[in-house]
């Protein structure tokens, strides 16, 4: 799990109920984008790692996926 996907919660929780003050809004920001940041990557590293095959077995993988896959 994200480590700050916890905060990021009791942040948004607690703005709903009471508001947050400006350093907890530059917070919430701050670790929203760093959550947004560590999936995006996730989801990179998996697609670098596929390859597609088409009916006949053939490697039909995206040009744009193999270059993925040589910068790792």
């Amino acid at each position: 799990m994200i480590n700050s996907l916890q905060r990021i919660n009791e942040l948004a929780k607690k703005q709903g109920e009471v508001g947050l003050t400006n350093a907890e809004k530059v917070e919430q920001q701050v670790l929203r984008e760093d959550y947004l940041r560590e999936i995006r990557g996730q989801v990179l590293h998996t697609f670098s790692g596929l390859k597609m095959l088409d009916p006949l077995g053939n490697d039909v993988t995206p040009e744009k996926v193999r270059t993925l896959k040589t910068k790792e």
